[in-house]
């Protein structure tokens, strides 16, 4: 199916999809152990879907605005990159996927030398908040921000104070992973700070449209299709994509791989980071979470429109 034919295809359907597949989230739970999440409505589904031709298409709750959580993960991680370079990221960082829930510390004490194993589960991404430039938390988390606006070409991107708030207070898990790792010299910064960059990050509201333009400089390599800049360096998306495909989808990244085969990321607000390489950018809501952390729903529906247009790489 070529892409115009796809692209009427889905103007047509998407909204009948979204509506029906939109039952998947009876089998999920919102998250609660972050307690300002827990408002999301169960039943909310949404999805844009943004073309390197600049189509957009919209269906359901997908004005909804949600906090990226571990989506934040990609984006932080290629600012390190660029901040730092590969050398000194991957010093701290490993390349591998581990198989164990996105908040655990059993490798951390298991595994020599003790460093997280990729940088999309909590204790490696705390260690890469770490290594974004700033002299305070709050210069760190203002780059993170305008580095979100900047891919998503859209200023509105910003920190929900009282999600911030919310995780802050109730982050013993990541606060234990933290301490572990400044006791095993793997984090350098003071712990305190590093999480409040970490908070401020995974609270930054963004709604689906944002999201699939930030997917679809990604789907581009790094550049702005629209206006031919490069914001981000090729290699460092080629790193970012590869971590999205192994290890984005928490302990479920395998499964999703044979299932839908396209890099994602996702995050406990029920968001969905997804892109088609060199084509487009997709943006999902659906807070209700299954087993793994991942939305229910938006996993439905992303298996459904990867097999009807064969979006899978493998």
């Amino acid at each position: 199916m070529s892409s115009v034919t796809a692209f009427q295809d889905l103007t047509d359907n998407l909204p009948d999809w979204v509506e029906a597949y939109r039952a998947y989230a009876a089998e999920g739970r919102v998250a609660t152990y972050i307690p300002e999440l827990a408002h999301a409505p169960q039943q909310a589904l949404g999805i844009t879907l943004h073309h390197k031709s600049g189509a957009v298409i919209s269906a359901g709750d997908a004005g909804m605005p949600f906090t990226l959580q571990s989506i934040s993960k990609v984006f932080t991680l290629l600012l390190a990159l660029m901040d730092r370079g590969e050398k000194a990221v991957f010093e701290k960082v490993g390349m591998e996927p581990t198989g164990d829930v996105f908040n655990s510390m059993l490798k951390l004490e298991l595994v020599q030398p003790g460093k997280p194993f990729n940088p999309l589960i909590n204790a490696g991404a705390i260690v890469i908040s770490s290594l974004i430039r700033g002299d305070r938390p709050e210069h760190k988390a203002e780059r993170i921000v305008r580095f979100i606006r900047e891919l998503a070409g859209d200023e509105g991107p910003s920190i929900n104070e009282d999600v911030y708030r919310s995780e802050a207070e109730t982050a013993n898990r990541n606060r234990s992973l933290a301490y572990f790792l400044k006791d095993n010299k793997v984090l350098d910064e003071e712990v305190e700070p590093t999480l409040d960059v970490y908070f401020r990050q995974c609270a930054i509201e963004v709604t689906c449209a944002q999201v699939a333009r930030m997917g679809l400089v990604l789907a581009n390599d790094g550049t702005d299709p629209f206006t031919g800049r490069e914001l981000v360096p090729k290699r460092y998306v080629r790193i970012a994509k590869s971590f999205m495909v192994t290890c984005g989808m928490y302990n479920a990244s395998g499964e999703f791989a044979i299932q839908v085969g396209i890099p994602a990321k996702s995050g406990v607000a029920g968001g969905i980071l997804a892109l088609v390489p060199g084509e487009l950018g997709i943006g999902i809501i659906g807070p209700a979470l299954n087993d793994k952390g991942n939305s229910t729903a938006g996993v439905h529906l992303l298996r459904l429109l990867s097999e009807r247009y064969d979006w899978s790489m493998f």
